[in-house]
């Protein structure tokens, strides 16, 4: 549930679940389903997709299913990036809690997508409409990323949107390999506040 106190006000808005389906020109954002499981195990037993998210790439379709349970599934902020066109899920985008920053107003932004798709613009229209829809539908102050320094994909994106660089936070993560790594932190306020 997110609560926000409008600042100067006693008012308190609180919207308790924001799982929507989102539409874009070539795309459906809506709610991860068990049905997907093919899917997001394609995607996910690939070398190059989970390791710049700090995950290791899925070994067997029981891994994806326990990962979906413990991440997707039934969770608020989190959407499956489904083509229109062919109705096939090649990704996922998320507005979660940020678990660096203790404050209610402010989420953080991740995604991942099947290599098969990488440069076709399909991350940034997706990302677009999850921000739209962050600082639009739920009134958020900012939105947060974090990124592994070599993740050069993902920094685009965040470039791309207008994120500001505030730092390295040294040490920040384990990776799935016990490799310890930085992270790079970005912030976007929102334009509408």
């Amino acid at each position: 549930m997110l609560t926000r106190i409008l600042p100067g006000s006693i008012f308190c808005v609180k919207i308790s679940n924001y799982m929507t389906t989102l539409h874009t020109q070539r795309l459906i954002l809506r709610p991860i389903e068990l049905s997907d499981l093919e899917d997001i195990f394609e995607y996910s037993s690939t070398p190059n997709v989970g390791p710049n998210a700090g995950w290791k790439p899925h070994a067997n379709r029981e891994e994806t299913l326990q990962i979906m349970k413990e991440i997707f599934l039934e969770k608020e902020g989190v959407w499956g990036i489904v083509l229109r066109e062919s109705g096939k899920m090649i990704g996922s985008v998320g507005l979660i809690d940020d678990h660096k920053r203790q404050y209610e107003g402010v989420k953080m932004i991740g995604y991942a997508m099947s290599e098969e798709y990488w440069g076709r613009g399909i991350m940034s229209e997706a990302v677009a409409e999850v921000i739209r829809f962050g600082f639009e539908g739920l009134k958020l102050e900012a939105i947060s990323a974090y990124c592994f320094p070599f993740n050069e994909r993902s920094k685009a994106i965040i470039r791309k949107f207008g994120f500001e660089f505030e730092g390295i936070l040294k040490l920040a993560e384990r990776r799935f390999d016990g490799k310890v790594l930085d992270n790079e932190c970005y912030i976007l306020k929102s334009p509408i506040l």
